[in-house]
């Protein structure tokens, strides 16, 4: 109920400011957005936006997950690949819109260099995430481990896993989000689909109400894509 008042309320703000300031020059009303919202729902071209758009982040995220859960928990457990922590952290501040260039260059427009800016956006929060939540195990963990004599992959399956799933779900949440931001970021520079690419276009086209459809649609899939992974986090691990 609190979330359907603070959207009324947003929805209220907006359109007293949209009456009492002049920015109906360069902003539409509610009901214009509205308008064009119906608009664009009764036409297919914006789900098969939405649906190229998703494709890229399962992609591109699945990768990332799969590379960074992976190195993270190898990197961790065997000290002999430390090394390439450091080039992985050399390389951690970079934005991935700084990427773009270079996947266009290399993939050039399309797929594959939507595929790998999603994939460097949800990498790095992914593995740092599960690096840290594997070095951070206690001590008695590995002492029981070898008391008991368990072997190296059950102790890496069973116990050091288990572990550090609580930081890899923190990590795939951070992970989400940002493949999400860089996914639109690539769409708008070098996609021919996709909901970035719908924002461009209306931007060319100086249509502002579908702007803001595709600003709105980008914030409910995004939100909706951190509840599959808070569902998929409580539904895993449920002792934390």
């Amino acid at each position: 109920m609190k979330k359907i008042l603070s959207i009324i309320l947003l929805i209220t703000i907006y359109q007293t400011v949209y009456f009492l300031f002049p920015i109906h020059n360069y902003f539409p009303s509610v009901f214009q957005i509205l308008q064009a919202l119906l608009k664009n729902l009764s036409n297919q071209e914006i789900y098969l936006d939405i649906i190229a758009s998703l494709l890229r982040i399962l992609i591109g995220f699945s990768i990332a997950g799969i590379i960074g859960i992976s190195l993270g928990l190898i990197l961790a457990y065997d000290k002999r690949f430390k090394e390439i922590k450091m080039y992985i952290d050399l390389l951690r501040p970079i934005p991935p819109i700084a990427w773009i260039p270079i996947a266009i260059i290399v993939f050039g427009l399309g797929n594959s260099s939507s595929y790998f800016i999603v994939f460097l956006g949800a990498f790095f929060p992914i593995f740092t995430n599960t690096y840290f939540g594997a070095i951070s195990i206690p001590k008695i963990y590995k002492n029981v481990a070898l008391s008991f004599q368990i072997g190296k992959i059950r102790y890496f399956t069973k116990i050091l896993l288990f572990f550090t799933l609580p930081y890899i779900f923190t990590g795939l949440k951070i992970g989400i989000g940002m493949a999400w931001m860089s996914v639109i970021a690539a769409e708008l520079i070098g996609a021919q689909s996709g909901l970035g690419y719908f924002i461009q276009l209306n931007r060319l086209l100086l249509q502002t109400d579908n702007i803001i459809i595709g600003m709105i649609l980008i914030g409910v899939i995004g939100y909706l894509l951190q509840k599959i992974i808070e569902f998929m986090e409580k539904t895993l691990v449920i002792w934390n």
